[in-house]
């Protein structure tokens, strides 16, 4: 458990980087709202970006966005009213999964821009 734990830290540290890097603003790290839990919260350009990060270190068990259940995109959505609520945002808001497959201590990303739709 203890590796999961560290491989999911290394992983969200480097969506943020990744993020980041493509100019988007970080606004909150694990939010959480009742039984939700969101890993990034950022924004670029008015529109709000709520990201799961899933990180694996090998194939073995399907790829790292595949484990992003239904239930998990309805948790998502349950934070993500609750957060525009809270601060009031008056814009667009979409839902973006942050795939890493952590191989040979780097990782390769593979952002899903609106995974939902």
């Amino acid at each position: 458990m203890a590796h999961n734990t560290t491989l999911g830290k290394l992983g969200e540290q480097a969506a943020e980087a990744h993020l980041s890097a493509l100019g988007y603003r970080i606004l909150e790290r694990n939010y959480r709202y009742k039984r939700a839990e969101v890993d990034l919260i950022a924004s670029k350009e008015k529109v709000l970006v709520l990201v799961e990060v899933k990180t694996r270190s090998t194939h073995q068990y399907g790829f790292p966005e595949e484990a992003v259940s239904s239930r998990k995109e309805a948790l998502l959505q349950l934070a993500a009213e609750n957060y525009i609520e809270v601060h009031g945002w008056q814009h667009d808001v979409r839902f973006d999964v942050i795939s890493i497959l952590w191989e040979k201590d780097q990782p390769k990303i593979f952002h899903i821009e609106d995974a939902f739709h």
